[in-house]
């Protein structure tokens, strides 16, 4: 990047310096950040037709921030989870501002003071348990990247682990050899959690390293899945995958599979199985690596069916019985009056 401007001198500080040795924020959290700059470059450049040779901190204000989040979905055609996280983004750059750039505190704090934007909270998009056996079905383990694809599906279901979280995982992530089996998954803010595997899992994970050599003491850090130049998978990798086999499944049973699947329903479906299974929530967010419980209480107000069987069972009858006669029918005085009312 072209650091003669403030603007670049600073970005390129926040970004290479700041972030992984200050904050010591995850490096796909600082790809993650970097992209969102690029997009805003690009429409300081196209819309504002400012380049990036010319880029100042001035031009860095509450008015071309909010155009720019305009932008995003008016013209992009991004949604408000990205407009959102793109917010978060510049907030963090701006808060790093605050502090090496404090003669401009007043411009920092007004672009603070713009709010993410509320979005309605969707239901999770998840598989019921025959969906997911079916999905699983389709992989032929025969075939040598069938068994791959199948240990890498079933890894991300059995686990509930994030897409990213499983490209990241290194052959020295596994603890297989004896009991109790688990994985070691480093999630979002490089926090580590230990995950709990099952031994049918296990199955296949040993198949899969055997037939892909990945026993020997010099394996240790390489990529437990990985592509044909021995690099670890991308995201849209893993997706092709996914997609491969729900169009198969679906081919099956339409019903079981929905048109709109991605990594992401795995770890869904995975919490709602378990939620379904009377697994405590508190147990579930430990799983799926949440930072609170408020976060995984989004699966128990999504579960419908567990709702209706849990109100069945607190149902009490206070309807009163059709096929049982009235009480004014078991009163023969008031009976036999009403009968002489008709014949009068």
């Amino acid at each position: 990047m072209n650091t003669k401007t403030d603007f670049a001198k600073y970005l390129s500080k926040y970004l290479s310096s700041y972030l992984p040795y200050e904050r010591n924020v995850s490096p796909n959290t600082i790809a993650a950040y970097r992209d969102s700059f690029v997009l805003f470059i690009n429409y300081m450049k196209s819309v504002k037709h400012i380049k990036v040779e010319k880029l100042t901190l001035d031009a860095i204000n509450k008015e071309n921030v909010i155009s720019f989040l305009n932008w995003l979905i008016d013209q992009k055609g991004c949604n408000i989870s990205t407009r959102n996280y793109r917010l978060a983004a510049i907030h963090s750059f701006i808060s790093y501002l605050q502090y090496e750039k404090v003669e401009k505190l007043n411009e920092w704090q007004s672009i603070l003071s713009i709010k993410a934007m509320k979005k309605e909270s969707n239901a999770p998009n998840y598989l019921t348990v025959d969906g997911i056996k079916l999905l699983l079905a389709q992989p032929d383990i025969e075939d040598y990247c069938g068994l791959r694809h199948l240990a890498i599906l079933a890894l991300m279901y059995d686990t509930g682990c994030r897409v990213q979280e499983l490209i990241d995982l290194t052959v020295d992530s596994l603890r297989i050899q004896t009991e109790p089996y688990t994985i070691r998954i480093y999630g979002k803010g490089r926090k580590t959690r230990i995950v709990p595997v099952v031994r049918n899992q296990i199955v296949i994970l040993r198949k899969y390293m055997d037939r892909y050599r990945l026993n020997g003491n010099n394996f240790h850090s390489y990529p437990l899945f990985f592509n044909k130049s021995g690099k670890k998978l991308t995201r849209t990798g893993v997706a092709y995958i996914l997609k491969k086999y729900a169009d198969m499944a679906r081919q099956i049973t339409p019903s079981l599979i929905p048109e709109k699947i991605s990594c992401h329903s795995l770890r869904h479906s995975k919490a709602m199985h378990l939620l379904q299974a009377g697994v405590n929530l508190i147990w579930i967010r430990d799983l799926l690596g949440h930072t609170t419980i408020q976060t995984t209480e989004v699966y128990a107000k999504a579960d419908s069916l567990q709702k209706r069987e849990a109100l069945e069972r607190a149902y009490m009858d206070m309807l009163p019985d059709k096929n049982k006669d009235p009480e004014w029918q078991k009163n023969q005085t008031l009976l036999e009056w009403l009968k002489g009312l008709q014949k009068e």
